[in-house]
């Protein structure tokens, strides 16, 4: 592609990956936006054919732009993961422009977009906001439920007082026994009902002391690893909540990679990142990992809704009570999991509330 300097210019200024086809789908340039995306230089690509430069496992990249060389019509693909050198992923926008140049041979001009972030803060946003209103279900249910189950209680209290026969009292017990139970399980739901106890903590301090309970709670496996990052200032948190929290992820995180797995904990800083709709100076980032079979995928997207397990036996509170307890604390779980490879995200502001 001849170009002017003034085109050379634009098109090495612009923040769009832009890359050039020929029409052996042999890429002849690209800009610097393109490098930085993909992570290599344009001396080490350049003459590389297209699908050795765009790994994409969701779409025949080489069928996609021989159809566009040969229909001359643009397209474009939203949406789609790619994979870097390194092996992450990223999800871009992509369009495909086929360019004619009269008697000259046919080229294809590809602008990727990189969408993550957009994508991220949507899915973020979309959870808090599912989280509140499941929240709000819940406690109004949970009131509904509480007021009959303490007039079940006493009535059955009242009526153990009055039976003659001691044998008799053994279903008012079980009467009261399961009433106990279900305001336990009401409460567990609702969560924590007094304010946080802030404190100025470590987050490593937290970490090890969840994974002692672990180690102590499953003594012939998994094993607990660790890659903590030693520069993670103290914040201001409410030490128990945090444990808590952590120590329900750990807990599945085990549970899920038995006793010859591996679990990982993993801390680092994030700078100027976004949590739902909220722009943070510095981010705590906690990753709790495991290699386990992964989250069945019909329940992959309800594993923050109350009762849903992916456990035989589990209540399904877990997770949601941990999301609950991080959310007051201005953070948010994520969670993303495939065969072999489980990691949940636990996002905390490390900024204190005047900043």
């Amino acid at each position: 592609m001849a170009t002017s300097p003034l085109e050379q210019t634009v098109l090495d200024h612009l923040n769009t990956a832009v890359m050039l086809f020929g029409a052996d789908l042999c890429l002849k340039y690209l800009n610097p936006a393109a490098e930085m995306l993909f992570q290599f230089s344009s001396r080490h690509v350049v003459g590389l054919h297209a699908v050795n430069v765009l790994t994409c496992p969701d779409i025949k990249v080489e069928g996609r732009l021989t159809e566009a060389l040969r229909s001359q019509h643009p397209f474009t693909d939203r949406e789609l993961n790619v994979t870097l050198l390194d092996g992450h992923t990223i999800t871009v926008n992509c369009t495909v422009l086929p360019l004619h140049h009269f008697d000259a041979a046919a080229e294809l001009l590809v602008e990727l977009r990189q969408v993550d972030r957009q994508l991220r803060i949507t899915r973020e946003e979309h959870l808090l906001s599912q989280h509140q209103a499941t929240q709000a279900l819940i406690k109004g249910l949970a009131h509904e439920i509480k007021n009959p189950l303490g007039g079940l209680r006493g009535a059955a209290q009242l009526l153990e007082r009055e039976l003659p026969d001691p044998g008799l009292r053994e279903y008012t017990r079980i009467i009261i026994e399961e009433a106990d139970r279900l305001q336990a399980l009401m409460n567990r739901m609702i969560g924590p009902n007094r304010m946080p106890i802030r404190t100025r903590l470590n987050i490593h301090t937290v970490l090890e002391h969840v994974r002692g309970l672990i180690l102590a709670e499953n003594p012939l496996g998994p094993a607990v690893q660790r890659d903590y990052d030693p520069s993670i200032p103290e914040f201001t948190a409410d030490q128990d909540r945090l444990i808590q929290a952590l120590l329900n992820i750990a807990r599945n995180a085990a549970a899920a990679a038995g006793k010859a797995g591996n679990v990982a904990l993993r801390t680092r800083v994030l700078r100027q990142f976004t949590i739902g709709s909220r722009r943070h100076r510095l981010v705590l980032l906690t990753e709790v990992s495991d290699d386990g079979p992964g989250i069945p995928e019909e329940i992959k997207d309800q594993i923050f809704f109350p009762m849903v397990s992916g456990h035989p036996g589990g209540t399904g509170l877990g997770l949601p009570i941990a999301q609950e307890l991080i959310n007051q604390h201005g953070g948010l779980i994520e969670c993303d999991s495939r065969p072999g490879e489980t990691r949940f995200y636990v996002y905390l502001p490390l900024e204190a509330e005047h900043d």
